[in-house]
């Protein structure tokens, strides 16, 4: 397949100006704000929450998760949409920002203080809306702001962010763990006052002169959900591929403090100092991934090999992980796969940029869908996982975490094989 020649671009709207370091710098520290608070608990701090309430229960993280996934897949496209048609001073994005954080902050309270593992997991479907919520609008900004020669740049940038705010997460959650208001709130509470820096030093265009679009019926709105793949196929792809990466990402790391107990032998809380010290050397890997990607996919001029790379990359480290039993190959594994993931959340999300449909009336609405590759596999994942945990397991109950992680690294592969079939990209 010819991957340097591409047809006319999938975007024909008139180019967009260049943004400043303001802008810039404002969004990186906004989303790794959001990134610090919703993805924390995902990392550790609802496994430390689960095994108190729930001690030996670990398939209920699957459940927990997966419940709140589904959230973003009900709610992403009509955010989006009445994103797009919100007409105030402040402008489209900024009040779903606001909105959304005020959410997560509550969020957290109910994750901290919850007596039961019902209360935890409504928590984190509160959480899904509201940080989820927040994080659809600075993504919406991007695609109203950013032109094409930045988007790899600025996607590098806030993909480091995003995936070094969980590595500083755990290295807090294992300093706050004897407290569980703590736990949860010391991230939240950063990332609020991130996003408030971004909604008030970036001040968006009001948009009450815009104009008005048609009324929303519930027949219109539900045609919102969907995208036809013949009239846009590459966006379609591109769909598809990141469904296919975030699926097998999800099947690694929703159980990653599980599988580290079991391989090292130690409880939940015991290896939170070691998964402490495997995210924080993880950090210059993803870094070398997503600013290397980002930066040289714009110079390159170049999205699809980079995103098939970081595909392989993570698969590989994936393999490693799921044959290893020892603190330095699991080290090993986690640093190759670091580098894979930081690649991909770059490059590919300024491919998904690049290949937007509609972008100056419906970008809402097609980053709402966009966000089912991500959030769908995350809801799905988890109910999966189970299965293939228990395959082989035997009367001793033991986790099948092999199998798992070598079906994730078959997910990653594929999700960057897939990208190869557009075609209005390079």
């Amino acid at each position: 397949m010819n991957l340097d020649t591409p047809p006319p671009p999938a975007d024909t709207a008139e180019p967009l100006p260049k943004v400043g370091p303001r802008y810039i710098w404002l969004m990186v520290l906004a989303q790794f704000g959001v990134f610090l608070a919703f993805i924390t608990p995902v990392a550790i701090s609802l496994s430390i929450r689960l095994s108190q309430l729930a001690p030996g229960h670990e398939e209920y993280l699957g459940y927990i998760t997966g419940a709140g996934a589904a959230v973003p897949v009900l709610s992403g496209p009509l955010i989006g949409v009445l994103s797009d048609r919100t007409r105030t001073r402040l402008g489209r994005r900024a009040p779903y920002m606001v909105g959304g954080t005020l959410l997560g902050l509550v969020s957290l309270i109910v994750m901290a203080l919850a007596p039961s593992v019902l209360l935890l997991g409504a928590g984190w479907v509160l959480a899904q809306l509201g940080w989820g919520s927040a994080l659809g609008a600075l993504m919406n900004s991007q695609a109203d702001r950013l032109p094409e020669e930045q988007r790899g740049k600025v996607a590098g940038l806030c993909g480091f962010a995003t995936l070094i705010a969980p590595v500083i997460g755990v290295v807090a959650a294992g300093t706050l763990a004897g407290d569980n208001l703590l736990l949860f709130m010391v991230p939240g509470v950063v990332g609020a006052v991130l996003v408030t820096l971004f909604v008030w030093l970036v001040r968006e265009k009001d948009s009450r002169g815009l104009a008005v679009a048609e009324p929303l019926t519930a027949r219109s709105l539900a045609s919102k959900y969907v995208v036809n793949p013949r009239k846009y196929p590459d966006f379609s792809w591109n769909w598809l591929g990141r469904f296919a990466f975030y699926f097998g990402l999800t099947l690694n790391t929703t159980f990653t403090a599980f599988f580290f107990a079991s391989r090292l032998g130690a409880t939940v809380e015991e290896v939170a100092g070691t998964l402490a010290a495997v995210s924080g050397i993880g950090v210059l890997a993803t870094a070398s991934g997503a600013l290397g990607g980002g930066f040289l996919s714009d110079r390159l001029r170049s999205r699809r090999v980079f995103v098939l790379s970081s595909g392989c990359i993570y698969g590989v480290g994936t393999v490693v992980m799921a044959t290893s039993s020892s603190v330095p190959l699991l080290f090993t594994g986690s640093l190759i796969c670091s580098v894979g993931l930081g690649m991909f959340s770059a490059v590919d999300q300024a491919l998904a940029l690049d290949v937007l449909p509609e972008r100056e009336t419906s970008a809402g609405r097609f980053m709402g869908i966009f966000g089912f590759a991500t959030s769908v596999p995350q809801a799905l994942a988890p109910l999966v996982a189970p299965l293939f945990l228990a395959v082989g397991a035997g009367a001793t109950g033991e986790k099948n975490y092999t199998l798992l992680y070598l079906v994730a690294a078959a997910f990653t592969v594929a999700g960057g094989v897939i990208v190869l079939r557009i075609r209005s990209v390079r």
